[in-house]
């Protein structure tokens, strides 16, 4: 007996792998995208710090340049490194 698929759908799933749901800046999912950014991925990719803290990498670089971050992480305030 042959079966014949006539259509077929791929469904994929992806997340980030990080500790927290949520960035700490602007409280988006990590699955999701920073508010600046309309698709998450590469696009809107996480980043670290030494600290071990993860931030949308939009959501870090508009934090660490305000004038009143000092260039702290806002969770730990620590001297914010990549």
């Amino acid at each position: 007996m042959k079966v014949r698929v006539k259509n077929w759908s791929a469904v994929a799933v992806w997340r980030w792998k990080v500790d927290d749901d949520t960035c700490g800046i602007c409280r988006m999912a990590f699955d999701g995208c920073c508010t600046d950014c309309r698709l998450p991925g590469d696009e809107c990719p996480l980043v670290w710090g030494q600290c071990k803290h993860c931030f949308h990498m939009h959501c870090i670089l508009k934090w660490v340049h305000s004038p009143n971050a000092n260039q702290l992480c806002p969770m730990c305030r620590q001297e914010w490194k990549f």
